[in-house]
């Protein structure tokens, strides 16, 4: 029986193996929303070995292709490879520009995200591509720097009288990695189920509902462009049929869509159109050994060439701009193109905040491209990516034999069917949209948050009550509180997310959850009391209180209070309003800019820096930040803020978005205020703050209020 079936299994291809294997995964995955014991380990394992073997390939790939050329003919092949590639990309924008129309009629609005307080990373061409060290750029992966190299030390071996002993011994080397690379893959049905089922098993279904505009028109578009578009084209003008382009491709599509990644199955790709290449029929045999070469080249610089799969990047930057009512108009068009291409010469997650910048557009919508990559993009990108750099080599290794033969029966077939399906396609994705009522979701996902490690039992008082008779100034407060049976800590008014009241009217938060684990690790219960920034001296002096929530370390808060060593840290931004935020992305401009009113919060404002470095604007200390968003304080321009804080007050006015400027500055670090003659409960302190952050509940629970994510290793007590 056993045999019969490992004979059945060897008789099916392996590209049928592998749909079966990824579609019985995540049938699994989303009916049982469990990661098996073992899955990750597999799934994890089977991407390293494809990875082990990728980047040498590509390195030897390319030497051995490019030294075994003449110098004489290369530079005319050069010419006819760039004009087909900025052919197939110019076909590629041409759909991406296109798709937009997709896009309904709805009320856009910004996210909370941890990903505001990030700068866009400069952008470095000339680092990115010339690799002083090499063996540095193996070891990290840098894969434009690695081809860069391997290109130039190919052209050096060109010239070498002995190249033919160098050759032998470079293409031995590589076809052992091709034989490992063999072996790797006959494990791809396994890995793929492994992998297909961890996917669906770790869908956030959350994640989805504001992605989907985007999901599925780039699902649409690289649907297009994948089987239709690029196939027939290259159908219509090569000797190969559709149906060959598609038959050498399959394998490499379906395992770089399921494990979402081009760069494992470049190896794949390269020897698959290596055996199309070959059937062609020529006279000249030198010709042929050149065109069979091409995929060897081609394929591995394609990876780091702002093609294929890279372009769904600058679909985004469409998407993000109607998300969030920041359109980019036709007339910029030509820089998004210009600019937006030098940008993915690198990785689409360094280029994104750059592209998003350029636009106005929110930099909080850099976590919606994060989780959509992570979703499904990423997947549908590399599935792009193959059969982009599929066409390109075989396109290539036409002209290099000299057989470009225009199928004028097939090209008027598909000149009446491609261009009706895709407009048919956009055309009803558009209808499709506007039938979906659209609700927007965030500030609901903020204000119903409730504790997730632990949840004392405590009262809260809307202001100081008793305030004589409730103090103990002369009682260390480690005794006090053992005494009363409860930890007695002032909040301060309008501090989200360190401190609000959910939708049930329950005071929550980031400060009030960590107050929670220092009170059972007292074994009291909690009292909180709401108070202004400027009682915080007075009360915990005389021995009302015991504690405040956390507040920003800055001079003045030094002077006036006793603060703990610091628990957490928050950059500092600007909160203005969409349309504005380009006139706050660099400090020289703000610092320059006479003309600009400022508005901080009273925690935050501290008068010595103000003078240091705001001469010449307007700067107003306001009690909070709620007033900024009033109709009479709309003569002030931005609000500087802690960008946590200014990203929840952006859910409340999704009007507004928050800007960090460049360069990005030290962040500001964040501590609670104490009583300022306990040294005890000051030590204390110190070592339950250190102990909290190195059994990371400190962090866990920053990535839940701040950061918007609930981790799964969270487990709320009662």
């Amino acid at each position: 029986m056993l045999k019969a079936l490992t004979s059945l299994l060897r008789k099916v291809p392996a590209s049928l193996l592998i749909i079966i294997a990824m579609v019985t995964g995540l049938i699994v995955g989303a009916s049982t929303s469990t990661v098996f014991a073992g899955v990750n380990e597999i799934a994890n394992a089977f991407v390293m070995l494809l990875q082990m073997t990728a980047l040498p390939y590509i390195s030897l790939s390319l030497i051995t292709g490019i030294g075994s050329l003449s110098s004489d003919k290369i530079s005319s092949t050069i010419k006819k490879s760039i004009a087909i590639v900025f052919s197939l990309i110019s076909i590629v924008l041409v759909f991406i520009l296109l798709a937009p129309i997709a896009f309904p009629d709805w009320q856009s609005a910004d996210f909370y995200s941890v990903n505001t307080i990030k700068t866009a990373q400069e952008f470095d061409l000339i680092q990115l591509f010339i690799p002083t060290n090499p063996f540095y750029s193996f070891a990290n992966g840098l894969i434009p720097s690695v081809v860069m190299f391997s290109i130039l030390v190919g052209i050096g071996l060109m010239n070498v009288k002995a190249k033919k002993q160098t050759l032998l011994a470079l293409l031995g080397l590589n076809n052992a990695i091709i034989n490992v690379s063999s072996m790797v893959m006959k494990l791809a049905p396994l890995a793929i189920f492994c992998i297909a089922l961890r996917a669906a098993a770790t869908i956030d279904s959350s994640q989805i509902d504001a992605l989907l505009v985007y999901i599925v028109t780039a699902g649409v578009l690289v649907f297009l462009l994948t089987f239709l578009i690029l196939p027939a084209i290259v159908a219509t003008i090569t000797p190969f049929e559709y149906k060959d382009i598609l038959r050498t491709t399959r394998s490499a599509m379906i395992t770089a869509f399921a494990t979402g990644s081009f760069f494992i199955v470049i190896p794949l790709i390269v020897e698959k159109t290596k055996q199309l290449i070959e059937q062609m029929n020529t006279i000249n045999t030198q010709l042929k050994l050149n065109a069979v070469t091409a995929p060897s080249i081609i394929v591995p610089i394609s990876f780091s060439l702002p093609i294929g799969g890279k372009l769904l990047a600058l679909l985004f930057v469409f998407f993000a701009a109607w998300f969030s009512g920041t359109q980019v108009n036709t007339g910029n068009y030509l820089h998004l193109l210009t600019v937006g291409l030098s940008q993915l010469f690198g990785s689409n997650s360094v280029a994104m905040p750059r592209l998003l910048e350029l636009f106005n557009v929110p930099s909080s919508l850099f976590e919606l491209f994060l989780v959509a990559e992570n979703l499904i993009v990423g997947r549908l990108g590399a599935l792009l990516s193959v059969i982009f750099s599929a066409s390109l080599v075989i396109l290539i290794a036409t002209s290099i034999v000299k057989q470009f033969t225009f199928k004028w029966r097939t090209f008027s077939k598909y000149l009446l069917i491609l261009p009706a399906i895709s407009i048919i396609a956009f055309i009803t994705l558009r209808f499709t949209f506007d039938s979906i009522s659209f609700q927007y979701q965030g500030y609901n996902k903020f204000i119903e948050r409730d504790f997730v490690i632990l949840d004392v039992k405590s009262t809260v008082l809307k202001a100081p009550e008793n305030i004589e008779a409730n103090s103990q100034p002369y009682v260390d407060v480690l005794t006090r509180i053992k005494q009363r049976g409860y930890i007695r800590v002032g909040y301060f008014r309008d501090d989200l997310p360190y401190t609000f009241h959910n939708s049930k009217g329950k005071l929550v938060g980031f400060d009030i959850e960590i107050i929670n684990l220092l009170a059972d690790d007292l074994g009291v219960s909690i009292e909180f009391v709401r108070i202004f920034h400027k009682e915080a001296k007075e009360l915990l002096s005389s021995g009302y209180l015991d504690m405040t929530t956390g507040i920003p370390v800055l001079p003045n808060n030094m002077k006036e209070l006793t603060l703990t060593v610091p628990y957490s840290s928050q950059s500092i931004a600007f909160i203005v309003k969409d349309k504005r935020r380009h006139e706050f992305t660099d400090w020289k401009t703000i610092f320059n800019n006479e003309s600009l009113i400022i508005s901080i919060p009273e925690l935050y404002y501290s008068e010595n820096l103000i003078k240091r470095y705001f001469k010449h604007n307007k700067v107003w200390e306001i009690s909070t930040p709620r007033l900024y968003f009033k109709e009479k304080y709309q003569h002030i321009d931005a609000m500087l803020f802690g960008a946590p804080t200014a990203s929840a007050w952006t859910l409340l006015h999704p009007e507004y978005t928050v800007v960090a400027p460049k360069p990005a500055q030290p962040p500001l670090a964040m501590a609670f205020a104490i009583n300022s003659d306990d040294r005890a409960f000051e030590l204390f302190m110190r070592n339950w703050i250190q102990m909290k952050k190195q059994n990371n509940d400190i962090e866990r629970l920053f990535n839940y209020w701040i950061a918007g994510k609930t981790p799964l290793s969270l487990n709320k007590k009662q």
